[in-house]
């Protein structure tokens, strides 16, 4: 590499490029400089030097510093996704805030920690070895972990927190992708992000469903790169997302038969899922055969259109906690301001705001805060598990049984 910035970190360029969706040429003529200046710095082969960085983090709206960190260790590779058609650039800039979103949690532990890991673990290698009662088994043991019994679930994205995922919801202007999930090997836990942009609380909590299940059943199996093969995956997570939000003997007790579209419509708002997903879920449990699913099917599209449903309207989409809070807790705890954690963090103020589902302009000025949890504690001596300090933050109120 040639003299420039000492402990450059091509890494992070790389990052921030699929981040912003920026082209090499784009950011280029953004900071002044040939395709070709930034394609070096982006491989290695040359540094910038310190006035071309201070332009690179400004038109990246990062810090300079930020630039300099090494990454934090191997970086997450989701491998599921709702569209497996969508393009790369879009790939990667998801992948990419789930790298930021990783890191934010990473560095907000510092001071916190988070709830602890409550996961069903399944061991499958192949999809193939995966059967509808395993999926079904798998559902089920995760409401038990998470004492939800078998009535509706009230918020599914502060059950999914208080198991100790980290949870990411923001706009991303990519329609194609409805989600990403990975487990972090950095953090021991898994992360999960979720597109706002279609601002459905019924698709939404299906898509978290979709996602979790990715991560109970699909942990150890490999990228699908063939078609059929991503399409086996993504029946299995669907049929998880089913199975855990209309557990069988309940859900099947609310149905009148004949079913209709109507009774359907009442169901939809108790139970929190759209009436398509509630049409699938009938013929996975043998109340509806395929030829009266495709009536009702039918029926749907000619009454409500095939995107929309009567309903949508009336309920609120689920908001992740777990992140807003630990940075509400370390301001309110007096660790550090308000404006001093994007600094801290080296991203800027909208990206933390976004990735940590606080209100956007959260950091321009005195946030209101509210102390809901207890700080690490400041012992010396470190524990058995990773060399932390035991300390207890962000408790979640648990869902009542039923």
């Amino acid at each position: 590499m040639s003299r420039g910035v000492q402990d450059f970190k091509p890494e992070r360029l790389k990052q921030a490029l699929a981040a912003r969706k920026f082209t090499q040429g784009q950011l280029a003529m953004l900071v002044g400089v040939s395709a070709a200046t930034v394609s070096k710095w982006r491989s290695g082969d040359q540094s910038p030097e310190t006035d071309a960085l201070d332009r690179l983090a400004d038109k990246l709206s990062l810090a300079s510093e930020w630039f300099t960190r090494p990454l934090l260790g191997e970086a997450l590779t989701p491998k599921y996704r709702s569209n497996a058609q969508a393009l790369a650039s879009a790939r990667s800039k998801l992948e990419a805030r789930m790298e930021w979103a990783q890191e934010i949690a990473v560095k907000l532990g510092e001071f916190a920690n988070y709830p602890a890991v409550n996961i069903p673990t399944r061991n499958f290698t192949d999809p193939d070895q995966i059967c509808v009662a395993d999926i079904e088994q798998a559902a089920q043991e995760c409401r038990d972990l998470w004492r939800l019994g078998r009535s509706p679930v009230q918020d599914l994205a502060l059950a999914v927190e208080s198991a100790g995922v980290i949870l990411v919801r923001e706009e991303t202007e990519i329609s194609s992708i409805e989600g990403l999930s990975s487990w972090s090997n950095v953090l021991h836990r898994p992360i999960i992000l979720l597109s706002a942009d279609k601002a459905n609380a019924f698709r939404s909590r299906f898509d978290l469903a979709h996602e979790l299940a990715h991560i109970v059943l699909h942990k150890h199996i490999p990228l699908a790169t063939e078609r059929e093969r991503y399409k086996q995956i993504e029946k299995q997570a669907h049929q998880f997302a089913g199975a855990f939000l209309l557990p069988a003997e309940t859900f099947a007790a609310d149905i009148q038969v004949p079913v209709t579209l109507d009774s359907l419509l009442i169901l939809k708002q108790r139970w929190g899922v759209s009436v398509a997903a509630m049409l699938m879920r009938l013929e996975a449990l043998g109340i509806i055969d395929a030829d009266d699913k495709l009536g009702l099917f039918k029926r749907r599209s000619a009454r409500w259109g095939a995107k929309s449903e009567p309903g949508d309207d009336k309920r609120e989409p689920e908001q992740p906690r777990l992140l807003r809070r630990t940075v509400e807790l370390i301001i309110s705890s007096g660790v550090m301001p308000a404006p001093a954690i994007p600094r801290h963090l080296g991203l800027s103020p909208r990206d933390v705001e976004a990735l940590a589902g606080l209100r956007e302009g959260y950091f321009d000025g005195s946030a209101q805060v509210i102390e809901l949890a207890t700080l690490r504690a400041p012992q010396q001596n470190t524990s058995s598990n990773g060399g932390q300090v035991s300390g207890s933050v962000i408790q979640f109120n648990r869902q009542p049984t039923k």
